[in-house]
């Protein structure tokens, strides 16, 4: 399916959009959309790579290695709390069972979020970590204030009903939007527009992921149809993105193969969007990624990416 929004008849140069022009009055959003221009280091679940993801030890590390941004996911428990955590069900990373949004935040903090991090990363393992709680939104927006910026996903909002709501009353309370210090990021168009019906002044990113088509006729597509595929996607495609988001997050890698190229990293760029990838985990592809013209990178292993950059 497609879900676009009218794209507007006046010409769009970089960052210059209806939505950017708006955010560019207040001149702490205007600084962070500048910077968006440069290379940006996105701590996928904070260093998640060394530390527990979502965990306070993985947000830690990641902000003292000086990352631009720590990546996390927002979802709401069953009594309307907000929660730092990826799945939809606790069982991967925690020694409890079933859907996250069906536990109060109470019992979700009777969980071990750290222990399976040292089972399954022997080499990295810290005692430390065993018994880690899971963070509320707003425990880790108050241990780091406006020291560090934030990447926030609306995960799985059809789950979480609430949630955008829930989400923009802690940044309005914590003053991270008119400041600067957060991007909110989602694969799902109708939770982004939610969160700008709610406060126009967030800067938005559109999640994307490619895929090849189910007709198998060699044409990739877009998982929520937000856009066409990469191969087919034109200025008014990204033109219609951009006239609610600031950049736009891809996948790189489909099994194997690469999804986008230069080219489609150029175009966004040239109709004012810029392009943060992830999940990159590997020099090679962060340096590949880089060479083509990317313009930041979600990582499990920022040391490694900061590196590259310095």
């Amino acid at each position: 399916m497609q879900c676009r929004l009218l794209v507007k008849s006046i010409a769009l140069s970089f960052f210059a959009t209806a939505t950017t022009a708006a955010l560019a009055e207040n001149s702490s959003i205007e600084q962070q959309l500048q910077e968006l221009q440069s290379f940006q280091v996105i701590a996928h679940r904070g260093a998640s790579g060394h530390a527990p993801e979502s965990t306070l030890a993985a947000y830690e590390l990641a902000h003292e290695w000086g990352v631009d941004y720590l990546e996390l996911d927002a979802q709401i428990t069953s009594d309307g709390e907000v929660v730092v955590f990826h799945d939809d069900a606790i069982d991967r990373t925690s020694d409890g069972e079933g859907a996250i949004n069906d536990y109060t935040l109470e019992e979700l903090k009777a969980l071990d979020t750290g222990t399976w991090f040292n089972q399954e990363n022997p080499d990295s393992a810290d005692t430390a970590f065993e018994g880690a709680q899971m963070l509320t939104l707003d425990e880790l927006l108050t241990h780091f204030g406006h020291d560090a910026r934030y990447y926030i996903e609306t995960k799985s909002p059809q789950l979480n009903p609430g949630l955008e709501e829930a989400l923009v009353a802690l940044l309005e309370e914590h003053d991270l939007i008119e400041s600067g210090h957060v991007l909110v990021q989602s694969f799902e168009q109708d939770s982004l527009l939610k969160v700008h019906e709610l406060n126009e002044n967030v800067p938005l990113i559109q999640l994307v992921w490619y895929y090849p088509s189910e007709e198998n006729d060699g044409r990739l597509v877009e998982w929520t149809g937000v856009t066409p595929g990469p191969t087919e996607i034109t200025d008014e495609d990204f033109q219609a993105v951009a006239d609610y988001a600031v950049g736009m997050g891809t996948n790189f890698i489909y099994e194997g193969e690469e999804v986008i190229d230069a080219d489609f990293i150029r175009q966004a760029n040239e109709n004012g969007l810029p392009v943060h990838v992830y999940t990159i985990n590997e020099t090679d592809e962060m340096e590949r990624l880089m060479e083509m013209g990317v313009n930041g990178l979600f990582t499990n292993y920022p040391d490694r990416l900061l590196e590259l950059v310095e």
